[in-house]
């Protein structure tokens, strides 16, 4: 595993994914989408491990793409970010986010392939794609209307503008808020509950619960991957990195 993401058996049968560059707030480079997409292939590969869960090092979940690795790359920087939602989206075992700090652009979107999310009370959230020139990514354009509404979920992709953890359990992206430094806790004791279960019973009922949009969100995430490429190497695009990386 890369330093930039690690992974620990940190319960009977539960798997603990950390992204782990608390001095960039857990920004993610193509470095840590490797390390993500294998420690993801690891937990489900192994047959002792029932429950995921993912969080992010330094009281913080992801600041979203590195920016200076995503200028850098231009249209190459988002095909390892869509292979890591791939795998998360697809994942057969139950994924449980645990929130602090900032979830932002991917740190959002990622939730809505998670089964259960908990936050603390003082995160602070952002989808902000077309505030960067960008288009959303991550099936969000898809499954975000499905749980927060057209209305509500327009105004958060469209406006680009932070949210906190309230908004984000009335918009559906969390099962529930909890204190400050809490959702580790939190995430890690549904973890247990459900390692706890058949196996085969929670994996089943999982497949069925995401099999009617299956197919819609895997094609989602390749046509906004295909876009958000495009946008990568827009001018708008290009000109908010560079004001971006100037501050």
């Amino acid at each position: 595993m890369t330093a930039a993401v690690l992974i620990e058996t940190v319960a009977p049968g539960v798997s603990q994914i950390t992204m782990n560059r608390p001095e960039r707030k857990n920004a993610l480079d193509r470095a840590s989408y490797v390390g993500l997409i294998e420690a993801f292939a690891a937990a489900e590969a192994d047959p002792d491990i029932r429950a995921i869960v993912i969080t992010g090092a330094g009281n913080c979940f992801t600041s979203g793409n590195d920016i200076r690795d995503f200028a850098a790359a231009a249209g190459d920087g988002a095909r390892i970010a869509m292979d890591f939602l791939t795998t998360i989206s697809t994942a057969t075992k139950p994924v449980i986010a645990a929130v602090e700090g900032f979830a932002v652009g991917i740190g959002t979107t990622m939730l809505l392939h998670c089964d259960l999310a908990f936050s603390g009370d003082a995160a602070v959230f952002r989808m902000p794609f077309v505030a960067l020139g960008l288009s959303p990514e991550g099936a969000s354009s898809y499954l975000l209307p499905l749980v927060a509404g057209s209305k509500r979920a327009a105004a958060l992709l469209m406006l680009a503008e932070a949210f906190g953890p309230r908004e984000a359990l009335d918009a559906g992206l969390l099962n529930a808020v909890v204190a400050q430094g809490g959702a580790l806790a939190a995430a890690l004791d549904k973890a247990s509950a459900l390692a706890a279960l058949p196996p085969q019973s929670v994996a089943l009922t999982k497949l069925l619960l995401k099999r009617g949009h299956a197919t819609t969100v895997a094609e989602t995430i390749a046509t906004e991957g295909r876009h958000f490429g495009e946008r990568l190497r827009s001018e708008e695009a290009q000109a908010a990195f560079a004001a971006f990386l100037k501050r």
